[in-house]
């Protein structure tokens, strides 16, 4: 049998594509190495590491939390299971490697395609000196699946899988101490939903020493380059979170001329295509943000490519998000972004304390920012820093993805008391003034 489309990796990005490449009527297979469905977000990423972060805030009974993440992991790869099935879509498992621009080895194995989709994600990076032995030594992965509560948690990386994953220990009763290189925390948010994000975090209890950088570690005992010279960490477990390297080893792509750049990002052009125009990449596995939505945005767009039709993903419009508490949601251009494209823009922010439905629910930390372009008045970018901010990004997203105007937002009628009304109020400050400030 030879396939419409094999997607290679059976994530977010490649399950979601073979989905919708089986509903516009391709015959569709997914190849998956691993024993369940799902991929990283659902096995060892976003699913369990937000069970966890939604159970570490009412419980502190760690076994029976574990318990409950598997759980939750058996029951959404499962259901990935059944969609694959529902739509027709051959499961192929086992290990692919490329042989040429048709043909797949899966263990011996020869499937033929006529379009090859790669979406096989990415995997922490491991620092020479700090080996992942997910017992002390952890990743993303091994800090998922602790037996116990570590006295005291270094992080070393205080990006958005530190953050989460420190507030979780935290929370059930860690010591969490964060050593960043950069000088601030989540770089990729906008520079004041990072300082506001460190400041609660900090008031929380959690301890961060920015711009140090860790030069060599025995054991647990890591020695840090500070600011002010060497200093030595002591804990009881090491969180490595110093970022995700694309999965493009071992998959064929040099013996077929497919490009990689050097970091290991496969290349490709504005139709998701590697130099063999048969086989396309997405998600991790490319340049951009590391996130699974973005991946099941381009799974969708590449299936319905090659079905024919005309696609768009627009990249403007992606939120992103760290479900700490509160959590921190943004979307468009930060401020930053703004005023290195000399953007004229105006900036404005309204807080949760002013929000009557915060206030209802004594959960005011943080706040909303809109930036929006002078002239046209277009909203250019939406930052939020506070309680369901996850939720109340898509409302943003929409804006951007519609190209709305500061007047557009302002003028809709928001239901009270909610927290959304905020965004209506901090985009009421842009060119009008707020109401309730």
């Amino acid at each position: 049998m030879i396939y419409d489309v094999v997607v290679i990796g059976a994530g977010p990005g490649g399950y979601v594509a073979a989905i919708r490449a089986a509903q516009l009527g391709l015959k569709t297979a997914v190849i998956e190495k691993s024993k369940t469905l799902g991929g990283t977000c659902l096995n060892v990423g976003c699913i369990p590491s937000k069970v966890l972060l939604h159970d570490s805030s009412v419980s502190s009974d760690f076994p029976k939390m574990m318990n409950r993440k598997t759980e939750v992991v058996s029951g959404f790869t499962s259901g990935v299971q059944f969609l694959l099935k529902k739509n027709k879509i051959d499961w192929i498992q086992g290990t692919a490697l490329l042989k040429g621009p048709n043909t797949i080895d899966v263990g011996g194995k020869t499937v033929e395609a006529k379009n090859i989709i790669l979406a096989t994600g990415s995997a922490p990076v491991e620092l020479p000196f700090l080996p992942f032995d997910e017992t002390q030594i952890l990743s993303s992965t091994g800090a998922l699946a602790l037996k116990s509560v570590p006295k005291k948690l270094l992080v070393v990386g205080a990006g958005v899988i530190g953050v989460e994953l420190g507030s979780v220990y935290k929370r059930l009763g860690s010591e969490v101490v964060f050593i960043e290189f950069l000088d601030r925390i989540c770089p990729a948010f906008d520079m004041d939903l990072s300082k506001g994000l460190q400041k609660v975090l900090t008031n929380q209890g959690m301890v961060f020493h920015l711009s140090h950088k860790v030069l060599k570690a025995k054991g647990t005992t890591l020695t840090v380059q500070g600011l002010s010279g060497e200093v030595t960490f002591d804990g009881d477990a090491v969180l490595v979170a110093v970022g995700r390297r694309p999965y493009s080893d071992h998959l064929g792509l040099q013996d077929l001329g497919i490009e990689k750049d050097s970091k290991g990002f496969v290349q490709i052009n504005n139709s998701f295509q590697t130099s063999i125009p048969n086989i396309f990449a997405i998600g991790d596995l490319v340049d951009g943000p590391m996130l699974a939505h973005k991946a099941s945005e381009e799974g969708i767009a590449v299936a319905e490519l090659i079905a024919g039709h005309s696609p768009i993903v627009n990249y403007m419009a992606i939120p992103n998000v760290a479900y700490t508490d509160p959590e921190v949601a943004s979307v468009g251009l930060t401020e930053e972004e703004v005023k290195v494209r000399k953007l004229s823009y105006k900036s404005s922010v309204f807080p949760f304390k002013a929000n009557s439905r915060a206030r209802c629910i004594d959960d005011t930390e943080g706040f909303v920012k809109i930036l929006a372009e002078e002239k046209s008045r277009r909203i250019l970018g939406v930052h939020i820093l506070g309680p369901n901010a996850s939720e109340l990004i898509a409302q943003a997203a929409l804006a951007v993805q519609l190209k709305a105007t500061a007047d557009q937002l302002a003028d809709t009628c928001f239901a009270h008391p909610t927290l959304s009304e905020a965004i209506k109020e901090a985009s009421l400050g842009l060119f009008k003034a707020p109401i309730h400030l």
